[in-house]
């Protein structure tokens, strides 16, 4: 990127209001174990944060609610560390205290981003690509969605979503930007564990990888909607959830 010019057009700040709910649990107890091994029990232990707020069953429950997570596992001291980001607070009472290690931590999160500003983040993310499905274009048939499987290919995934100063918020290939920009050989990418779930009502397997960096804001309002709103797919499950320090 060269020379960060203000656009006029643009916002050069914005507020980004959320609450960040910080689970430690012990990776050992039945309770987190289940949650580590099925993609669908983690997604359980997320929402049951959060009853009450709609009504039971809505399919969008999540998305009207902000809910957003992801997780770490420290092996060596059997840790669980589970951060959930949300638009109301979270009520963690139905998770089995034997299960946590300590309290869990409420906090609220009111920060100003302004353009220019140089933020470190980290993002677990499902990085996916589609695979044609091999019909005649005239079927207008939907690809299948397979999962990147390389450093290589996943940061090129994400650069695609990266937004220099000038440019609009959703490329010409229909990909949405994030409101900022990152030099490309700063990002640091690891690929993590594929999750999985057996679920007889939603077999699941999701492809994960970390991606952490710096990011320079260009379009504020634009990272706003990014933070609140997530990256990619399967952000029910834990990816897409982007932290700025």
């Amino acid at each position: 990127m060269g020379h960060l010019r203000v656009n006029s057009t643009r916002a050069t700040t914005a507020r980004f209001v959320a609450t960040h709910s910080i689970l430690t649990l012990d990776a050992r107890h039945p309770y987190a174990a289940k949650s580590l091994v099925d993609a669908q029990e983690m997604h359980r232990t997320v929402m049951s944060g959060f009853r009450g707020w709609v009504a039971d069953g809505d399919p969008e429950a999540r998305s009207q609610m902000g809910v957003l997570s992801t997780w770490s596992v420290d092996l060596k001291a059997a840790a669980l560390v589970l951060v959930v980001q949300s638009r109301v607070p979270g009520d963690w009472s139905r998770i089995p205290r034997a299960a946590l290690t300590g309290r869990p931590h409420v906090l609220t999160v009111d920060r100003t981003f302004k353009a220019g500003e140089v933020l470190g983040f980290r993002t677990v993310v499902n990085p996916t690509r589609s695979r044609p499905s091999g019909k005649p274009v005239s079927e207008k048939a939907r690809g299948t969605r397979v999962a990147h499987t390389s450093p290589e290919h996943v940061k090129k995934w994400f650069l695609r979503r990266l937004q220099d100063e000038g440019e609009p918020v959703t490329a010409e290939d229909g990909v949405v930007r994030i409101g900022a920009w990152a030099e490309p050989d700063t990002l640091g990418i690891r690929m993590l564990p594929t999750v999985s779930s057996t679920d007889r009502h939603k077999a699941l397997r999701i492809g994960r990888a970390e991606i952490r960096g710096d990011l320079v804001v260009t379009d504020p309002e634009a990272l706003l909607s990014a933070l609140a709103g997530g990256l990619g797919h399967a952000r029910a499950y834990s990816c897409g959830l982007l932290l700025t320090r």
